[in-house]
């Protein structure tokens, strides 16, 4: 069983997802103190979806899988209010989170990936392969999301359904339940049902 390594979090009301961008404005204590320490350590944090709770305020109950998020830019706002650009990176598994006294979630996580390219992992089944047609299609005309991919990401299954993903109109819900599945494959055939309901 590989170890685990203690991760802060920051749990949201949305599903960040590998590869997929997300701006936060970032205005609680715990929060300012955990960009702080990232910056400070070279570190990053991860993002989970909330099962219970609220965003601000007391602790609230993430759900067990979630996304590093790695900090790409920051700026501020008016009032003190810190804003940043994050990027999700691997996927992981929270096994137990413990409460720091500034009311900071920590995770003790097991990482579900391993850093890889883009473009470097399996390819697509022929059977989706009309997933990937459809995401270069959207890509062209959503435009701003990602750059023209080359035709060896639109054939990669992990890339194809994470840009899918994200950018079809589905549930918070259905995109947690896409960040638990391990399988490209998988994933791919659940977007394909869904897509057919």
């Amino acid at each position: 069983m590989p170890s685990t390594e203690a991760l802060p979090l920051f749990p949201l009301h949305t599903v960040l997802l590998p590869g997929a961008p997300l701006g936060l404005r970032v205005f609680e204590r715990r929060y300012l103190d955990l960009v702080a320490e990232c910056g400070r350590q070279g570190r990053s944090f991860g993002v989970c979806m909330i099962l219970e709770g609220e965003e601000s305020g007391a602790p609230a109950t993430p759900a067990a899988f979630g996304v590093e998020a790695l900090i790409e830019d920051f700026g501020s706002e008016p009032g003190g209010v810190l804003t940043l650009a994050v990027r999700g990176a691997r996927r992981f598994r929270v096994s137990r989170t413990s409460v720091r006294d500034n009311g900071l979630l920590v995770g003790q996580v097991r990482w579900r990936d391993q850093r890889q390219e883009p473009g470097s992992g399996a390819r697509l089944l022929p059977e989706h392969a009309v997933l990937g047609t459809l995401l270069g299609e959207l890509l062209q005309k959503v435009g701003g999301l990602h750059d023209a991919p080359n035709l060896r990401l639109l054939e990669d299954a992990e890339w194809v359904g994470w840009r899918l993903a994200e950018i079809l109109p589905i549930s918070e819900e259905q995109r947690l339940a896409l960040l638990q599945q391990d399988d490209p494959h998988r994933r791919l055939q659940q977007l394909l049902l869904w897509m057919d309901e």
